[in-house]
């Protein structure tokens, strides 16, 4: 195999951290505006519309095939996926993508603790490793926490002067920190329940599947905002929505093939795992959120959970 081959899976894994970051930062930046009420719902719109022509080339072009029993079999999973990506839509008028992020990614913490629960955890993970999962569920949790603590107790003038480059202030409230902690349990819920019904659907199928059904809901979130509440879309408004659908869409399919690639996924899955860290760089950058001292700490506790369940692709 030459040298190009066997470095794929890095420029795979490379790609799709890239593509989901991005798809962080364009989604923050079509839902950021909190005059507008309706934006998670067209980002919902967004998503479905970019997830739909996905689905429609995945069955005439690539050859899926979805069944009604699929869409039926996989349709709790699709719901828990699409709520949890509704609800972080939302919280993004709440609360710095910096901070965010990484609570939104710990997600993996959840499922780790309910395959320790069920005993459903990977049989190859015993003694010494079974400790690392602990151990890294503990940290995002600590990490999870002192970010709430320290959202929660920071000093008001301190918060303001560290927003005023950003031009944008957010008002400090539980309900900023409570909204990505319940997208990570929906999220996390999802990817339990996921890896239990692809034991009996093939993957693709279920893909497809979940794409359908998101189609679906942005259908229904289209016609609640244009016909019922009357809502414009204006195209240079919707326009980051959409590129944070395609990057989101493209990271998936990255995702995928990155990961197929057996021999590395102890490699993968890590530096995938830790997209949050790029979605921390680029809020600073494009952004301008910055954060104190103790933010940081809190994410870096966050993020070393993350890369150490990634390491043990949890």
């Amino acid at each position: 195999m030459c040298a190009g081959n066997r470095s794929m899976w890095f420029w795979l894994a490379i790609i799709a951290l890239l593509c989901w970051s991005g798809s962080d930062l364009f989604s923050k930046i079509g839902c950021r505006d909190g005059r507008d009420k309706y934006n998670p719902l067209k980002m919902v719109i967004a998503v479905g519309v970019v997830m739909g022509i996905h689905a429609a080339y995945e069955i005439f072009v690539g050859g899926a095939v979805v069944t009604w029993h699929v869409m039926w079999t996989y349709l709790p999973v699709s719901l828990l996926y699409i709520g949890s990506m509704t609800l972080g839509y939302v919280g993004l008028r709440y609360i710095e993508l910096s901070i965010s992020s990484p609570i939104c990614n710990s997600s993996g913490a959840l499922v780790a603790v309910l395959c320790l629960i069920t005993g459903t955890l990977d049989e190859s993970i015993t003694g010494a490793m079974r400790w690392m999962v602990i151990g890294a569920v503990a940290l995002v949790c600590i990490g999870t926490i002192g970010l709430g603590f320290t959202e929660a107790n920071e000093d008001e003038e301190l918060r303001r002067a560290r927003q005023d480059a950003s031009n944008h202030h957010y008002v400090k409230s539980w309900i900023a920190i409570l909204i990505p902690v319940i997208y990570c349990l929906i999220d996390g819920l999802g990817s339990f329940a996921d890896s239990r019904v692809l034991e009996t659907l093939d993957e693709d199928s279920a893909n497809v599947a979940y794409e359908l059904t998101f189609l679906v809901v942005g259908l229904v979130s289209l016609f609640y905002v244009t016909v019922v509440k009357k809502q414009r879309l204006v195209a240079k408004q919707e326009a980051p929505k959409y590129t944070g659908a395609i990057f989101e869409t493209i990271g998936q399919f990255f995702y995928i093939y990155a990961l197929a690639d057996t021999e590395h996924v102890a490699f993968a899955a890590p530096i995938i795992s830790s997209y949050c860290v790029a979605s921390v760089v680029w809020g600073r950058i494009f952004l301008k959120e910055k954060l104190s001292k103790k933010h940081y700490l809190c994410i870096f506790t966050v993020v070393i959970g993350i890369v150490i369940m990634g390491i043990l692709d949890i």
